[in-house]
């Protein structure tokens, strides 16, 4: 985690624009959104399941990089002064009994459920998308305008407590030429997700059809180019799937929390 030192000297107006357009009611993915700033998956779980979600995530940090956690009952961050965790993000989703609720826009009845949730926010991956956009790496969902395909894989993660699950990934087809490039700039950032996991192959890692992600849309890979795999802060949820967690609140795929936080502060 980060000191607020950070967000003293940034203007982060861009992103105070969207958390604002957000809690107005606006509702798309957040690839590309403010770019320079840092996005965070979420998942809000009762306090009786904190402990064991803070435990999977630090035996799990490729897929669960903690960047902030609230104080039991508060939906505030230090990522983001002023900001609303149950408004300002464009799309939750709400779990009960490990099985998918609703999508909701605003989570603030949800949260008016359990008087004591604790929400964690974890790293993601579109942080190095703008530091790769700039090498002159294309990321092909945001050229479509459309979200990033996310999998669910035969990789299971270090069970803690109660929660068990398989890692998620996101997908970019990128160059062959240009793998070793994405990999390393990918790399300078281990707060969020780091380098990834798999390349090409994605019969290894358990994925029958890249046209048919669990999360996300579908992409076109051109030739030349090769699937590329790196860790997805969506894998909370495959946890909440396949442990049975009895209430939880998380982001929906692809529409992340966008704090003031610049990328570079997580620039190893």
């Amino acid at each position: 985690m980060i000191s607020t030192d950070h967000l003293r000297h940034v203007d982060a107006e861009p992103a105070r624009i969207a958390r604002k357009r957000y809690r107005a009611g606006g509702v798309e993915p957040t690839s590309g959104v403010a770019p320079g700033f840092t996005q965070a998956n979420m998942i809000v779980l009762p306090r009786d399941w904190a402990f064991d979600f803070l435990l999977y995530a630090q035996r799990n940090p490729k897929a669960c990089p903690v960047l902030d956690v609230s104080d039991p009952g508060s939906h505030a961050t230090m990522l983001a002064r002023g900001a609303d965790l149950r408004t300002d993000l464009p799309l939750y989703r709400i779990w009960r009994d490990g099985k998918l609720s609703e999508e909701t826009a605003d989570a603030t009845a949800a949260w008016a459920e359990h008087p004591d949730l604790v929400s964690f926010l974890i790293g993601c991956s579109f942080t190095f998308e703008t530091p790769m956009a700039e090498a002159g790496i294309e990321i092909r969902h945001i050229t479509d305008k459309s979200n990033v395909p996310m999998y669910l894989t035969n990789k299971p993660c270090r069970p803690a407590g109660r929660l068990h699950g398989n890692m998620v990934v996101s997908m970019r087809p990128i160059a062959a030429s240009r793998v070793a490039d994405a990999a390393t700039i990918s790399g300078r950032f281990p707060a969020v997700h780091g380098a990834p996991v798999h390349v090409g192959a994605p019969e290894e890692i358990g994925i029958r059809d890249l046209s048919k992600p669990e999360f996300g849309d579908a992409v076109r890979i051109e030739p030349g180019e090769v699937p590329v795999f790196w860790a997805c802060g969506v894998t909370p949820q495959a946890a909440v799937m396949a442990s049975g967690v009895p209430f939880a609140i998380t982001h929906a795929p692809g529409h992340m929390f966008i704090t003031d936080i610049p990328d570079s502060a997580y620039h190893a």
